[in-house]
């Protein structure tokens, strides 16, 4: 290009230069050939300069390509981690202040564990947590977390998080992941997150009824992400069984294992969204348990989920202004027994269903502060002969909360968040909460998955 450029520039000034030689001084053509050469100089050292910039952003391109395909699942939809340093190390602070006006919280229908309760009233931390995480080798992928947490008054450190994953160098083929260890596996759409990247202060009745907020079991998970114009995601777990809402107290290693099936798409330039279906099965040999009351399941237990995500960004940059609409549903199916031990009951058969459900909408109205509205609604089982009065007698009423909350953004790093909560978890049981919160994050941290 640039031999053609010069042969068309050479001869426009030959046939100019004859031309004006006829009509011009020979001092006035030596000045004119001589801007023509500064000309020409001029331009080359230009090329010169845009060709070298061009070779720069290919290099740098192609290693951006390079690190997304190290990334778990070859980084089409997963965690991308910085990799500064090996491993990368970022700390979450999470504080908040709660004030309650009911002195009660109990689910009615429901046995909660402790994790699902609405937390501690007053100043307080909540849940912080360190990160470590990072590529192993060319294969493998690792990560952990440890969260410290405030219980009965003493501070305590639990491991959330330790897995290792393959990566797309592992010789598998492409599309196709193992994770095994510890982790927040793959079930509904918030199960996969920590709760800092949550868009409320607290998660909805459904995760705090039926997970104890997150299930996080030890085990192994694959996925399989199809080639398809549309992006499908099918996959399965096995685990030991000793999370809740499981807890098999018998130890053998097997008590659980799921499924889920995920579909997702775009919908012209600036919205996107995500449907899934999941089933977490297992059995409970009395390791389950309520917190505030001695209720104990022994049986088979099936949870069925559901849940879709739909994200739209107005002005065509997630920035400075989005859309965010989410909803999941919960379906729980017991066969076995109940046995109240405060109350000194034997064990009771019981074979029903309960089920739950929230919405919540999030709306960016500018580059740093957001707005949500969120609901949620629980319709428990009737409770089995026997056990009135226990935490399993919801007494036909149905437990609800609705949420708003408003957040403000500095950075990537930092965020401040009010929010007021409206629960009638009990009949007769009015609870109106104002929450206060703060999420600062140090060092690295990777996106979140969608």
């Amino acid at each position: 290009m640039r031999k053609s450029y010069f042969a068309v520039s050479t001869l426009f000034f030959a046939v100019f230069s004859g031309t004006y030689a006829m009509a011009a001084s020979n001092p006035d053509l030596e000045a004119l050939q001589t801007e023509i050469r500064q000309m020409k100089q001029a331009y080359e050292k230009r090329i010169s300069e845009l060709e070298n910039k061009l070779a720069k952003l290919t290099v740098a391109k192609t290693e951006t390509t390079e690190m997304a395909q190290a990334a778990p699942d070859g980084g089409a939809g997963k965690k991308i981690h910085g990799n500064e340093f090996n491993p990368s190390i970022g700390v979450i602070l999470n504080g908040k202040y709660s004030g309650f006006s009911s002195d009660s919280s109990n689910i009615a229908g429901f046995g909660v564990g402790e994790e699902g309760e609405r937390g501690r009233e007053g100043l307080g931390l909540d849940e912080s947590a360190l990160n470590f995480a990072g590529s192993i080798d060319d294969k493998f992928y690792g990560g952990l977390t440890v969260a410290v947490v405030r219980e009965a008054g003493e501070d305590k450190v639990e491991l959330e998080e330790a897995y290792v994953q393959t990566l797309s160098g592992a010789g598998l083929p492409q599309g196709l992941s193992v994770k095994a260890g510890r982790a927040f596996w793959t079930f509904g759409y918030l199960n996969e997150h920590h709760t800092h990247a949550d868009d409320f202060a607290d998660r909805p009745l459904p995760y705090r009824a039926f997970l104890n907020k997150a299930f996080n079991d030890d085990g192994l998970e694959v996925s399989y992400v199809l080639p398809t114009d549309l992006y499908t995601e099918v996959g399965g777990g096995v685990f030991r069984g000793d999370d809740f809402p499981l807890g098999n107290a018998t130890g053998d290693g097997g008590g659980a294992w799921s499924a889920f099936a995920r579909l997702g798409g775009d919908i012209g330039e600036n919205k996107s969204w995500r449907l899934g279906a999941y089933l977490l099965s297992g059995e409970s040999d009395g390791g389950r348990s309520s917190n505030e009351d001695a209720v104990t399941f022994i049986g088979d237990s099936d949870l069925y989920a559901a849940d879709l995500r739909f994200t739209w960004a107005p002005t065509g940059n997630a920035r400075e202004r989005e859309v965010i609409v989410q909803g999941e549903y919960f379906r729980r199916n017991e066969d076995g027994s109940y046995e109240d031990t405060d109350a000194g009951t034997g064990a009771v058969a019981f074979d029903d269903s309960a089920s739950g459900w929230y919405a919540q909408a999030v709306y960016k109205f500018l580059p740093q502060w957001r707005i949500g509205v969120r609901y949620s609604l629980l319709e428990a089982a009737g409770a089995p002969a026997g056990l009135a009065g226990s935490a399993l007698d919801a007494e036909g009423h149905d437990p609800e909360a609705t949420a708003v909350m408003l957040d403000w953004t500095n950075s990537e790093f930092s965020r401040v968040r009010l929010q007021y909560n409206h629960e009638e978890l009990s009949r007769g049981q009015n609870d109106d909460q104002i929450m206060l919160q703060y999420i600062m994050s140090l060092g690295a941290h990777g996106a979140h998955t969608y």
